[in-house]
């Protein structure tokens, strides 16, 4: 017998009371369904390539017929290690529910690939997802395909209420696939509030590759201008990549003035931010490696500078001046009442999975 085939024995005869917690509430919803299952062969903390222990995909048909994907690994599904005892794990499990044509016998492997590359992203980063959350995939869902969503969005699923299990607390989080306008609009108002003015069109929150923008509906729309001008935007922090601060230089051949850089790809969302945040009282935080710039409202246009940290007070007519200047495009402006600030628009590359450049933008 193979050092491998030990390994797996020795896994499999395991107590697992957080995997059985999660079969139950599956079962509860499901009854006897066997679902398609789809295991590891060797631990992801043993050396597997795949971070998730498994993934379940069952097979739905109401209210529209679909695939109802769970993972098994962001819980604790054996024994308890983590110190915190309210919590399994990360506190939830992942669920996904994919839009199925009548010609599938399989789920399609995409989908399981998603998952398994969410838990690779939140293993190796230590970044968790609540409800609420949403995350820009910088292109299709569903690599090569002919399809508008390129992000996406998460919110408890509606028909798996988090549940106790002897390791704590399990949420299933399900992630629903979304086009870069509705990634745009939970930004400057807030996810929830959007996709309940979409929950009509979005049947238990089910991902449709072939489907359009919700927001071409004059209901969801209007919902969400109304939303954002009368709330503001509930994104308090974003992470920008291309953000950069160059202090005042010393040198007359050099821009005398400090100098904030971003990227055109975030430069526009970042204006509409500052719309929705600054207006309202409330500051806004962009984030990057070893940097991080707060927007806060103040009585008049100032800057404070620390090691890693700058913060720019913004007064009513700042902000007027300021964030129409914010486009996808590379140049540097200046606005009168920041005095001897200077902002740094660059073009933004956007890569593909082997680091080839599919599109500039700016």
């Amino acid at each position: 017998m193979s050092d491998d085939q030990n390994l797996n024995e020795d896994f499999d005869e395991m107590e697992a009371p957080g995997w059985d917690a999660i079969e139950a509430a599956l079962e509860n919803l499901y009854g006897d369904q066997v679902p398609k299952h789809y295991g590891t062969v060797i631990p992801y903390n043993l050396g597997g390539p795949d971070p998730l222990n498994g993934i379940s995909a069952y097979v739905v048909k109401e209210p529209l017929p679909h695939w109802h994907f769970v993972t098994y690994g962001f819980s604790e599904l054996y024994e308890k290690e983590t110190s915190d005892p309210n919590y399994s794990g990360y506190g939830f499990e992942l669920t996904f529910r994919l839009a199925k044509s009548a010609a599938e016998e399989e789920p399609p492997a995409w989908a399981l690939n998603l998952l398994q590359n969410m838990g690779r992203y939140i293993f190796s980063s230590g970044n968790v997802f609540r409800s609420g959350d949403y995350m820009d995939a910088n292109g299709p869902i569903c690599l090569g395909a002919d399809t508008k969503l390129t992000a996406l969005a998460f919110i408890t699923d509606p028909q798996l209420p988090e549940m106790d299990t002897p390791n704590g607390k399990v949420e299933f989080l399900q992630m629903i696939g979304i086009t870069l306008d509705e990634l745009e609009a939970m930004q400057v108002w807030n996810t929830f509030g959007v996709l309940s003015a979409a929950s009509e069109h979005l049947p238990l929150y089910l991902t449709d590759l072939t489907r359009d923008s919700l927001l071409k509906l004059p209901s969801v729309s209007t919902a969400v201008q109304q939303g954002s001008e009368t709330e503001g935007s509930n994104t308090a922090f974003l992470f920008v990549d291309q953000l950069a601060w160059e202090p005042a230089s010393d040198s007359p051949a050099e821009q005398p003035g400090p100098t904030l850089q971003l990227g055109a790809k975030q430069a526009e969302i970042v204006g509409k931010l500052l719309r929705g945040r600054i207006t309202k009282g409330r500051n806004l935080s962009l984030v990057s490696s070893g940097i991080r710039v707060v927007f806060e409202p103040g009585e008049r246009a100032e800057i404070a500078e620390s090691e890693n940290e700058i913060i720019l007070r913004l007064d009513q007519q700042t902000v007027s001046e300021l964030t129409p200047r914010f486009r996808p495009a590379a140049g540097t402006f200046a606005v009168p009442s920041l005095n001897g600030i200077s902002f740094r628009i660059v073009r933004t590359n956007i890569k593909d999975s082997e680091g080839n450049i599919v599109h500039t933008i700016g």
